[in-house]
């Protein structure tokens, strides 16, 4: 019988996981538009970016759900400061010659770190605060652990 998932030690998924990082960097952003319009407001979507002054201007919004809403997009941007950082570890994971278990096991870190970081941002009412830097150090470490591992494959090569 044949398997579709991959085998993370055979299969490079690692490339994959960059657009997967990117859709969870969205993810944030669609909560805060669905529970700024299921308190009944409309959310602009011609002017995104005013979206977070709506959100502190609207007194008639309850203060959980703004808190939400404006640690949201917080986590938005987060995700998208820290995207770079991680296509760059994996192109240069890939570049370097790194084992696929590797990539895959560090990209695969990154990925789910960023998924509990966004959650763990939004739902902080809920989640102690700690747990949210844990969460984005784990993933800022699995990018440089790619990085340093790419830095010593280049590094052991003999130039002839």
């Amino acid at each position: 019988m044949t398997s579709y998932l991959p085998n993370l030690a055979r299969d490079n998924i690692s490339f994959y996981l960059i657009p997967a990082a990117w859709t969870i960097a969205l993810l944030p952003r669609a909560f805060a538009a669905k529970a700024y319009s299921d308190s009944g407001k409309s959310y602009n979507k011609f002017q995104p970016r005013d979206f977070t002054n709506d959100v502190h201007s609207d007194q008639r919004l309850d203060k959980k759900t703004c808190g939400r809403i404006v640690r949201a997009e917080a986590a938005q941007a987060n995700s998208f400061e820290n995207l770079p950082l991680f296509a760059a570890a994996v192109v240069a994971g890939n570049a370097a010659g790194l084992d696929v278990a590797t990539l895959n096991y560090c990209a695969l870190a990154y990925v789910t770190s960023r998924f509990a970081y966004n959650h763990i941002y939004i739902f902080q009412d809920l989640v102690p605060v700690p747990l949210r830097t844990a969460a984005w150090f784990a993933g800022v470490c699995s990018c440089f652990a790619l990085f340093i591992q790419a830095g010593w494959k280049y590094n052991s090569r003999t130039i002839l």
